[in-house]
């Protein structure tokens, strides 16, 4: 099985540049994926049975893969065991150990989603939902091909749905602007209007994000901590040396 059996290629492309939060969103996209595809197969069904366990074989060969191309510690240093010796009890531990890590890495990406987001508040949202609607406007009467008009709009829709979260992210809005300015003025029945409701959209935003940072001092961002395992390692017995002089007390 290929990593497109547990995640798409839109979110391969959705994944953040940052390796730690990219492996984040990817085994969570990985785990969700796997564990509706073993939901609805019967477990009392031989073949489907064997069919589950070669669904967790390959979840933990495509994470493992993921971390040694992200540089994940520990499973950057992991073998994936043959299949032949790969048992139930081997995927309830590797996810147990997974959970672990990524729950610090869910906690460590929390404080820095705040510090790169701003709350939209109500009153914000109401002004960004009028420029949104005046864009859906300029994109259904532009002068566009039927396939670059859907692409907008699904890009478009995205962003709105961004607007119902509490906090909205600054690059999320970057990356809407860009795509809408790069689109070339002889698409749009007025690149003028279309632009000024861009432009308002990122001065909303700056402003909001402007007035939360004077009211609220987030702690200055700090070195991520090296992840932690969930066991201390075992501890190796110590043997006493003994003095070759003894062997001749040895008796036999």
């Amino acid at each position: 099985m290929s990593i497109f059996e547990f995640v798409s290629q839109d979110e391969l492309d959705d994944l953040d540049e940052d390796h730690r939060v990219a492996f984040m969103q990817l085994v969570n996209a990985a785990q969700r994926s796997l564990s509706t595809k073993v939901e609805a197969l019967d477990p009392d069904n031989q073949y489907e049975w064997q069919k589950a366990e070669e669904l967790r074989y390959s979840f933990m060969n495509v994470v493992v893969a993921a971390a040694k191309r992200f540089e994940i510690e520990p499973f950057h240093s992991m073998e994936v065991p043959q299949y032949a010796n790969f048992r139930h009890a081997d995927h309830r531990q590797f996810k147990s150990d997974l959970d672990h890590y990524v729950t610090q890495l869910v906690l460590d990406n929390s404080l820095r989603s705040r510090q790169d987001s701003v709350e939209v508040l109500p009153n914000t949202k109401d002004q960004l939902r009028t420029y949104v609607s005046g864009l859906r406007q300029c994109i259904e009467s532009g002068n566009m091909t039927v396939a670059k008009r859907e692409a907008l709009l699904k890009k478009l829709d995205a962003f709105e749905s961004e607007l119902e979260k509490r906090r909205l992210n600054m690059l999320t809005v970057a990356k809407f602007a860009y795509l809408i300015l790069s689109v070339p003025g002889t698409m749009w029945a007025s690149a003028d209007i279309t632009h000024k409701l861009t432009t308002n959209i990122m001065q909303t935003v700056a402003e909001a994000k402007v007035a939360e940072d004077e009211t609220r001092q987030f702690p200055a961002t700090a070195p991520l901590k090296a992840l932690s395992a969930p066991r201390q390692p075992a501890p190796t017995k110590d043997f006493p040396d003994f003095d070759s002089d003894l062997d001749g007390d040895v008796p036999f």
